[in-house]
């Protein structure tokens, strides 16, 4: 199965390249970007098990809702927090009753060199050059780095050291690349990458990270968008999200 896109775009460029999609393609789900790799595995079981595909573009939250704002035709979206479903909810631009919690994000500090182990400690050091985190106002990732480095003193003295990327995939990126030599990324990304070190972070050092899933108004036709979704709440995607570190909420 392919991915419309990997990042997302300036919203304009976004549905100017939507425009020609073919009509026989599946509902369009946002992804956050730090759930990539599990949506892409849950997607191809569910088109395994329905015969049934969707297309899936991954990015930042806030940057979804800005563009589910200026007419995007996301079916779903599969948020990185609880508040911007909750938003699209008020406003009228998703169905009621279709919002569940399909994953806790669990936060880490991650570096691609062993001799840089991450670790509190190190943080407390300073001794590095460039902390990557996502950009706090779009990704709530990056809000609960930003959080921790609070709660734990550090902020005003690293906050020269910051690089902030775009969303959490471009976040892991500045690190796999040498960019910078620590990150706060999501567990999900780095759990099965070999080499390298990470520090989970404690719980309590931040707000949990609740990602909610909800049916968007332009898919609240769409059988297919409907019926992804509830394949998500199913045993055997929340085997594949538990498989990539994070949390499930217990059923309703």
């Amino acid at each position: 199965m392919k991915s419309l896109f990997r990042l997302v775009l300036p919203a304009a460029l976004v549905l100017l390249a939507l425009s020609g999609r073919a009509a026989a393609a599946g509902p369009l789900v946002a992804v956050a970007a730090n759930f990539a790799e599990p949506a892409k595995e849950i997607a191809k079981a569910f088109e395994t098990r329905s015969g049934h595909a969707v297309e899936l573009g991954f990015g930042s939250t806030g940057q979804f809702y800005t563009q589910i704002k200026q007419d995007a035709p996301f079916a779903v979206l599969l948020a990185a927090d609880a508040e911007t479903p909750g938003k699209l909810l008020g406003e009228g631009l998703a169905v009621a009753g279709s919002r569940f919690t399909y994953a806790i994000g669990r936060l880490v500090l991650w570096g691609k060199s062993s001799a840089l182990p991450a670790s509190e400690a190190v943080l407390r050091s300073g001794g590095f050059e460039k902390l990557a985190v996502a950009n706090p106002k779009l990704a709530p990732y990056g809000a609960a780095a930003v959080e921790t480095l609070q709660k734990l003193g550090l902020y005003e003295a690293l906050a020269p050291k910051l690089v902030q990327g775009n969303n959490i995939a471009q976040t892991f990126q500045f690190v796999d690349t040498g960019n910078a030599e620590l990150g706060f990324v999501a567990l999900s990304q780095v759990i099965a990458k070999a080499g390298g070190s990470s520090w989970l972070v404690p719980e309590t050092l931040h707000a949990p990270i609740r990602q909610d899933a909800v049916l968007l108004a332009k898919g609240a036709a769409d059988p297919v968008a409907k019926a992804f979704l509830d394949f998500l709440k199913g045993p055997e995607a929340l085997k594949v999200i538990e498989t990539y570190g994070y949390g499930t909420a217990p059923a309703p």
